[in-house]
């Protein structure tokens, strides 16, 4: 699904890269010698089992947790001096999230333009049809009006999906989005994530247990269990027997044991 460059032309460069990152709480190493790296225009999961590290690395990654050992850039500058945040959209997992605030859902969406059009600047046309675009694809439309801390928690993480799609990111990264939310409205999710990468260029890193919904629209799948196990395309994972649809208890099993998998498998 990745665009390629016009003709004679050189690739852009990664959206987000990471080189050789290590980190530890204490005592307690997480991550060991990670590469990583996502193109613009490219579509990729980030997959392990429960303490293998995904959302430490979202954070070193984003410069939440400041860098022990490596090398990380945001369109091609450390997170440190990354300044240029409307190209950037960010969900967490929902505990992370606080919305005990006295805002309606609009009002919550309609925030994700901020980094695009300015404080001191009102809301025009575009950012208007922005939120109305990002409303309706997560199916919050009707829900508008209403205060976000009225909504289930499921509504709240689509409230908040709507607001990093609103921003129209050329970079958004997503832990664990749509993890309590209907079917219906994953659909419309991956519909919105689709459309961002392929009209718009984007490039998208979604750490999910559950892919069933995108497994045909993702370019790479990465595979981490402290270190990268696997990175290379859908195809390369599941016909090594691996399923990236619906697992029990929404946990591909296979991960919680010994992996398997050749290191880089495949990959890139």
């Amino acid at each position: 699904m990745q665009a390629a460059p016009p003709p004679g032309s050189d690739p852009p460069p990664p959206s987000i890269r990471a080189r050789d990152v290590s980190f530890s709480y204490g005592r307690e190493e997480v991550l060991q010698g990670v590469d990583l790296s996502v193109s613009p225009g490219e579509f990729v999961a980030l997959v392990g089992p429960n303490g293998s590290g995904k959302s430490t690395l979202l954070r070193v990654l984003l410069g939440l947790l400041a860098l022990q050992q490596g090398t990380v850039e945001l369109f091609g500058v450390t997170p440190r001096r990354f300044r240029q945040r409307n190209r950037l959209g960010y969900v967490p997992q929902r505990r992370d999230l606080e919305t005990d605030v006295p805002a309606t859902v609009h009002e919550v969406v309609m925030a994700g333009r901020l980094t695009s059009r300015g404080w001191w600047r009102r809301p025009g046309k575009v950012d208007r049809d922005a939120v109305d675009h990002a409303l309706a694809s997560v199916a919050l439309t009707d829900l508008r009006r209403r205060q976000l801390g009225d909504l289930s928690g499921g509504q709240q993480q689509r409230a908040l999906i709507a607001k990093a799609l609103a921003s129209e990111p050329e970079l958004l990264v997503l832990d664990e989005p749509v993890a309590g939310v209907d079917a219906e409205s994953q659909a419309l999710f991956r519909d919105s994530l689709v459309h961002l990468v392929r009209h718009h260029g984007a490039a998208v890193l979604l750490v999910s247990h559950e892919l069933g919904a995108v497994a045909d629209d993702l370019d790479r799948v990465v595979v981490i269990k402290r270190s990268i196990r696997f990175d290379g395309t859908p195809e390369a994972l599941t016909s090594s027997g691996v399923s990236l649809g619906v697992h029990r208890e929404d946990l591909p099993l296979w991960l919680e044991g010994p992996m398997r998998l050749g290191e880089n498998e495949g990959g890139r």
